[in-house]
């Protein structure tokens, strides 16, 4: 490796603090590896728990790694290197583990990539005894595992805390034979061994999935019963990070409004909240430290006692920013702290453009809490906004778009009449999504749009909003979405595909080269009673998901169906 890759590798250490203390001559060598660069890996409270965790443990010595940035890779190619980690430098194929952390699925893409860079064998049953472990979790296994199944010796479906210790112990207990440790570690609650199923097809569907070898025939997903024992927060702060300067503090898990096309509603059942003195004590001691406090959680407006909480932060001197709100959910104390701490924009997601698309996905809002929300935002002197949609949900049409125009053009009017008052500039902001059918949510069975006429859709908002002043949109590629929503719903034969296209350097010549029907996985509405690459994941009530299948697009519901679920 070149001295300039080393030097860098260099600074960045440097520039960290709150680094875990490295052990040395531990039992159990480790290398905790993000699929994406290390700004984003940085950035992601997942990834930075489990290095935490693995840290912890008397026996493990644990490095990390990283998807290399450009110059790195460069570097690499020219002078066929390879992968090193940060903390040590050494080459990830001399690991006893390696250990990925998924948060999303677009990051499949750079699995075999890693594995190309540390010469091992990109799957697992072309892997030798010698060569290091594969292990994998984060939530985009949580939903599907399957796409990169191959690539994979063991895969943890659910969270960190409850499920690595018990297999942290098992590979320090180790066994003779490699098929021996992961016939043994299959029988753990969470842990998922590919190589002991085998799925049946027929075209894009999947007719069976065979469970061998006394592994069980579905996987439960397991969570942790006592997010008390342990804050979520920064463990290693740096500058080179999204969130620069913050001390990010996780003060929920899950979601308790169920919104029928989001997984974070349903794959962190039950939803959990921390205590208001474990955040306390976590978000002064970021104070203390000087940084900005980043409240985490899926809607931080449903925390009890949140307002409380950030007037504390106020009152201590700190300063705070917040992850989301909910609309209905508002809290003044909030707001007020809010401004005090400088926050310049808030996000709203009112997500469905229209009130039919809202009521369809659950959303549990009406256009006049949504223009209340807005309403007591500007009036307390926040007047930019960033506006949350997704098009192309299921039976939207063009009226729900026109819905959708006249609702923010009734935001604008307000934001603007506010800012003329005010003698300064407001703005609003649109991100506008592509619907994705997700695992383990009512709309998992609904095909995605196809790419052609979220298009159109989009060109249609362009001239829609474009003559406006101060009012900015922006939307997801629809390819990338698409992308996604084929590793969101895929089956194994995925993992061939993404070798393919790390070869090839092209995804598009790779599915040329396999002749792939990447359209029958993104856009086809599937039945109710077909097997899904992912059932073999127990997550809970699955009767639960049909029956809101079948509320959103008024269909018959089944015997014994009848009722309210109790969210």
């Amino acid at each position: 490796m070149s001295w300039k890759v080393i030097e860098n590798r260099r600074k960045t250490l440097a520039g960290e603090s709150g680094v875990l203390q490295q052990k040395r001559g531990g039992r159990l060598s480790c290398c905790v590896v993000y699929p994406n660069r290390y700004h984003s890996a940085m950035s992601n409270l997942g990834f930075q728990t489990v290095y935490a965790l693995l840290n912890e443990h008397p026996e493990v010595v644990c490095d990390r790694a990283f998807l290399p940035d450009r110059e790195e890779l460069a570097e690499l190619d020219r002078t066929r290197g390879t992968l090193l980690s940060l903390e040590t430098q050494r080459p990830l194929s001399s690991f006893d583990l390696i250990a990925f952390s998924v948060s999303f699925e677009s990051d499949y893409l750079n699995i075999p990539a890693i594995f190309r860079l540390s010469g091992i064998p990109p799957l697992a049953a072309e892997r030798s005894p010698l060569q290091p472990l594969v292990l994998a979790g984060g939530a985009a296994l949580f939903l599907n595992p399957e796409p990169v199944a191959p690539l994979l010796d063991l895969v943890c479906i659910g969270e960190a805390e409850p499920l690595l210790p018990a297999v942290v112990d098992l590979l320090l207990e180790g066994a003779e034979h490699r098929d021996d440790l992961l016939e043994r570690a299959a029988q753990l609650p969470g842990v998922y061994v590919p190589a002991l199923y085998e799925p049946v097809y027929d075209g894009c569907r999947q007719l069976a999935f065979k469970a061998r070898s006394g592994a069980p025939d579905r996987v439960p997903r397991i969570w942790d019963p006592d997010i008390e024992a342990r804050p979520t927060v920064t463990e290693i702060h740096t500058e080179a990070t999204e969130f620069s300067g913050m001390h990010l503090v996780e003060l929920s898990r899950g979601c308790p409004r169920a919104c029928r096309f989001c997984a974070a509603g349903f794959i962190y059942l039950p939803y959990r909240t921390r205590s208001v003195d474990v955040v306390r004590e976590e978000v002064l001691k970021g104070v203390a430290e000087g940084r900005k406090v980043g409240l985490v959680a899926a809607a931080v407006s449903d925390y009890r006692g949140i307002g409380s909480l950030c007037q504390e932060i106020i009152a201590a001197g700190g300063t705070f920013s917040v992850s989301s709100f909910r609309i209905d959910h508002l809290d003044s104390a909030m707001i007020e702290a809010l401004k005090a701490s400088g926050q310049k924009t808030v996000a709203l997601a009112p997500e469905g453009g229209s009130q039919r698309l809202r009521d369809l996905i659950r959303k549990g809002i009406d256009e006049e809490q949504i223009l209340s929300a807005c309403d007591l935002l500007i009036g307390h002197d926040i007047l930019n906004l960033k506006l949350y949609f997704i098009i192309g949900l299921p039976t939207e049409t063009d009226q729900d778009l026109e819905e959708l125009v006249a609702l923010v053009l009734k935001i604008r009017e307000r934001v603007v009449t506010a800012a003329k008052a005010n003698k300064r500039l407001g703005e609003i902001q649109l991100s506008v999504n592509p619907f994705i059918p997700k695992p383990f949510t009512p709309f998992q069975w609904c095909g995605m749009e196809e790419i052609k006429s979220i298009e159109k859709k989009w060109k249609f908002l362009q001239k829609a909003f474009g003559k406006h002043a101060n009012l900015r949109i922006q939307m997801e590629s629809p390819r990338e979405a698409y992308q996604q929503a084929l590793f969101s719903r895929g089956d194994r034969r995925l993992a061939a595909l993404l070798i393919a296209a790390d070869r090839q350097g092209n995804w598009k010549s790779a599915l040329r080269e396999l002749d792939f029907d990447s359209d029958s996985f993104v856009y086809r509405d599937i039945p109710l009673d077909e097997m899904l690459p992912w059932s073999f994941i127990d997550g809970g009530d699955d009767a639960r998901l049909v029956r809101e299948y079948r509320r959103a697009f008024g269909l018959p519901l089944g015997e014994g169906e009848v009722g309210e679920d109790n969210l």
